[in-house]
């Protein structure tokens, strides 16, 4: 934990916790949980070895740790939860363990902030006790959907129904068999203005009409059983009661939702980011080559002196973020949330391919670094391309202070 942030005694007392519970049950379930993820006839489907190790997570009082909501979460704040995200971003699948995976923890914080009693019975109450998963369709194949204005799956009113009819891609987390709801945005009311025609609207994965059209893979890799899927709903009926929210607030929904989970994917990042490099600096002790060690190669030790720059500086800009986010909000820390929405997945990308070059052939097929290579690039893509956030923050400065 940095010195220059003050962290609370219960913030760094579950850090220890979960430290020694990574390191004592998850790190030793990695290659079990590998083999049950590559086999063709388990992966797609629940592994046990997880659902053991939510159950003790759960027991241990670690669990939900990312709302700062005290009625439903931890009560922690962002920049307490910081250090806790980054320690269980060092393996790909730790977070679900604790309850605080994406997407499910998008779909819970809208959930609790915007939810009616009705759907926090049906919906939030099961996420938050782990029992089912969920999914986030806004993206689409036939518009840019980095400009989020363009979503436009149609949801019309007729009668006491919405109804559905259009196309979702890159849905992470429909593929799983515990997805039982998707949070879906779409166009209410195509009349208004850009930032006031869309709504979301709570879809059951087994509604009449809702279909899988294929899944998807990044680099190869599918992340089974979760997955990233294209949809087609055809004539997709659900009840008025399903509406998050009002017509035309989908637009500030987003917004609202996108704002922790940039964050946190950050956080998740810096422990990614670090693994590797300290795989790195144990490969570069301890492999030999022309005769010496390759940590003796002045180049080696540049890619690791650079690397440690790097992953600090992101984390202070992270941390700051997030003490930005508590002191001020969504709105008043954008600019902070962007700068580190930039900022982690381009170092986690450049760190981790230099911890695959010091690994030479063998960290190409490294398991975990080509994974965690793989997610940092698709991060550059998630939640906004590097080029949106790099030009709201200029636009923003652009207009000068106070603007």
């Amino acid at each position: 934990m940095s010195p220059l942030f003050p962290f609370s005694d219960r913030a760094r007392a579950l850090d220890a916790q979960l430290a020694a519970f990574m390191a004592e049950r998850v790190l030793p379930a990695e290659a079990e949980v590998q083999a049950w993820q590559q086999d063709p006839a388990t992966r797609w489907t629940v592994c046990p070895r997880i659902e053991a190790l939510k159950a003790e997570a759960k027991a241990a009082g670690l669990w939900n740790l990312f709302l700062p909501d005290t009625t439903h979460g931890a009560g922690l704040s962002n920049l307490d939860y910081a250090p806790l995200a980054e320690r269980m971003g060092r393996v790909p699948w730790a977070s679900e363990v604790f309850n605080c995976n994406a997407p499910d923890t998008g779909n819970m914080e809208l959930l609790a902030h915007f939810g009616t009693p009705e759907q926090k019975a049906r919906w939030l109450e099961p996420l938050l006790r782990g029992e089912i998963r969920s999914a986030f369709a806004m993206t689409e194949p036939e518009v840019a959907s980095s400009d989020a204005t363009n979503i436009a799956l149609s949801i019309r009113r007729e009668g006491d129904h919405y109804v559905l009819d259009g196309r979702k891609w890159w849905i992470t987390g429909a593929g799983d068999p515990r997805c039982r709801v998707l949070i879906v945005m779409g166009v209410t009311t195509p009349e208004a203005g850009p930032h006031a025609r869309h709504a979301m609207v709570l879809v059951p994965m087994d509604s009449p009409g809702l279909g899988v059209v294929r899944p998807l893979q990044a680099f190869g890799f599918d992340d089974a059983p979760g997955g990233h899927v294209e949809l087609e709903f055809r004539n997709v009926r659900v009840p008025v009661e399903n509406l998050v929210g009002g017509e035309g607030q989908g637009f500030a929904l987003a917004q609202a939702r996108l704002g922790p989970g940039r964050i946190h994917h950050c956080m998740r990042l810096i422990g990614m980011a670090q693994r590797a490099l300290e795989m790195m600096v144990a490969r570069a002790q301890h492999r030999i080559a022309f005769g010496k060690p390759l940590g003796t190669q002045g180049i080696v030790q540049e890619a690791i002196a650079l690397s440690r720059c790097e992953i600090e500086q992101a984390r202070l800009l992270t941390l700051d973020a997030a003490a930005q986010l508590d002191a001020k909000g969504n709105k008043g820390a954008k600019d902070a949330i962007g700068m580190i929405k930039i900022v982690a997945p381009r170092m986690a990308c450049a760190v981790i391919d230099r911890a695959i070059q010091v690994h030479g052939a063998a960290g190409l097929a490294d398991p975990f670094l080509s994974a965690a290579y793989t997610g940092a690039r698709c991060l550059r893509l998630a939640d906004g391309p590097d080029e949106v956030h790099l030009a709201a923050l200029a636009k923003g400065m652009l207009k000068g202070p106070g603007a």
